[in-house]
């Protein structure tokens, strides 16, 4: 039966690949050269690669090292610092590069781009990384201390590959969402493939063609993909019981404690303070900026009910992907797990676009409806559900369902009892982590939404490309709003189980 619901998501979420192969084999040999020998083709290719080798490269610097500051040092304040670099993700890519464009235009650059992408998405490392820590037993550091291993030599050969799975997959999300980003890129005038296939369709609508550069992002995340399940492994890290019953030791920061709570202070005004500080600025002096409470009000209630019902839906569908891939490892089912990364790699607008073909020639009724745009959703953040309940159930051992079983309990009923308590907290982080996304997704919600239906997203964006930065303002401040539970919820639940910090 799972293997039966697995195939089913999976296929559904190769949908829109099927639609990219199908419409780019409409292409003939001769026009596929010539697309491909093009100057510009190359640039694409180019920015593509830089940005997210840098991309993620900085936001694994910035996630790892601020997790260890908060979870394995004694940093003042501790707490306060979690949730101010939690804080970003309640801040959409768009909504950062709309701060920073209308603050100043230096950063329509490479670094400029890759310094935008990564304040916006570092959190994506973080999050795991803090949780992987704070789960972490501690006496294996110690063991490592015992036999003479400094704190760095500890830390790179006995804590990073043990929290890797956390890493790993915080930076496959990283560079799966950039290599799909639109809306920070297009604002910091950046081209990209996705911005290369976005004005494909807006400005020649060559549909072939737009899907062609589509097949190469695929190829981007095959190659992610790869590396990712490379650096995993296959070894196990579940274990019965929680470990030492005492607090991680904590290193001494010294008189290099003022120094590193500067640097997080100035990570959190640029990835905080810039947004924020602009949009008051446009909602006080923009002559556009009378609040719309009739048109904030619905894109609110709109926004609300898209994202509570895809990130459901989205955890719902994860659940038996990472229950084989934890449980039944081997060839089928990794190909099933793997199946669900592709359509994350790809535009909104051309998963939107595979649904639209899909639904006008299979099933007409259901063409532009809410149903449509909630799958789209699903399978454009299937990856961030599936991401966030792994680990969960990796750190379930399956012993303890056959103890249950053992006494009498039945399988599901083992299931229920003792596995679900266990892994609840990581469904409703993934939950939080998929509404986070659909509540900022943009171009998808351009296409599959029904007529008259608008997002904060949308509306925001209609304002902001027509440079009406004032109207743009309050919408991208609900965003924000809007967002603050989920990211609260998503930081609480990263270190739910951290140990107390000594008396």
């Amino acid at each position: 039966m799972l293997v039966l619901l697995g195939l089913l998501v999976a296929a559904t979420s190769l949908l829109p690949l099927g639609f990219v192969v199908v419409s780019t084999a409409e292409l003939g040999p001769a026009e596929a050269w010539d697309l491909v020998t093009r100057p510009r083709f190359d640039d694409l290719v180019w920015n593509t690669s830089r940005l997210l080798v840098g991309g993620v490269a900085l936001s694994l610097l910035l996630g790892v090292g601020c997790a260890w500051l908060v979870v394995r040092t004694d940093l003042p304040l501790a707490r306060l610092w979690h949730g101010l670099l939690c804080a970003p993700l309640a801040v959409p890519a768009f909504v950062n590069g709309y701060g920073w464009i209308s603050t100043t235009h230096a950063v329509q650059s490479y670094w400029g781009a890759v310094l935008v992408v990564s304040l916006s998405y570092y959190p994506l490392v973080y999050l795991p990384t803090v949780a992987a820590l704070s789960r972490l037993d501690s006496s294996v550091e110690d063991v490592a201390a015992s036999l003479g291993a400094g704190a760095w030599s500890s830390f790179f050969r006995v804590v990073l590959p043990t929290i890797s799975p956390a890493v790993l997959g915080g930076a496959l999300l990283v560079g799966l969402h950039l290599l799909g980003e639109y809306g920070a890129l297009q604002l910091l005038n950046f081209p990209t493939l996705t911005t290369g296939i976005l004005d494909q369709y807006r400005l020649s609508f060559n549909g072939p063609a737009a899907t062609m550069l589509a097949l190469v992002l695929v190829a981007f995340c095959l190659v992610l993909l790869g590396l990712e399940l490379l650096a995993r492994g296959r070894r196990r890290r579940s274990r019965v019981g929680s470990g030492v019953g005492r607090p991680a030791t904590r290193h001494r920061l010294g008189r290099a404690a003022p120094a590193w709570c500067a640097a997080l202070l100035a990570l959190a005004v640029l990835s905080l303070g810039v947004p924020l500080v602009s949009l008051v600025r446009w909602l006080v002096r923009g002559n556009s900026s009378s609040l719309p409470a009739g048109d904030l009000g619905a894109a609110l209630g709109t926004t609300l009910g898209l994202a509570v019902a895809a990130g459901v839906l989205a955890t719902a569908a994860a659940l038996p992907i990472a229950w084989l891939a934890v449980r039944y490892r081997g060839v089928v089912v990794t190909l099933i797990e793997r199946a669900v990364y592709p359509a994350n790699a790809l535009p909104g607008i051309v998963v939107a676009l595979a649904l639209v073909t899909i639904s006008i020639r299979v099933v007409p009724s259901l063409y532009q409806t809410l149903p449509v745009l909630v799958v789209g959703y699903v399978i454009l953040f299937l990856p961030r559900a599936a991401v966030g309940v792994r680990p969960t159930l990796e750190l379930a051992p399956p012993v303890l369902e056959d103890v249950a079983t053992s006494l009498g309990c039945s399988r599901a009923g083992a299931v229920r009892r003792v596995t679900l308590p266990l892994v609840l907290p990581g469904l409703a982080a993934s939950v939080a982590l998929v509404s986070l996304a659909v509540g900022t997704e943009l171009t998808a919600t351009l296409l599959l939404a029904p007529t008259g239906t608008s997002t904060l997203a949308t509306e925001f964006w209609s304002r902001a490309s027509a440079v009406e930065y004032g109207a743009a303002a309050p919408f991208a401040l609900a965003l924000i709003l809007l967002s603050i539970p989920a990211t609260w919820l998503l930081g609480r639940a990263a270190v739910s189980r951290s140990p107390r910090r000594p008396a």
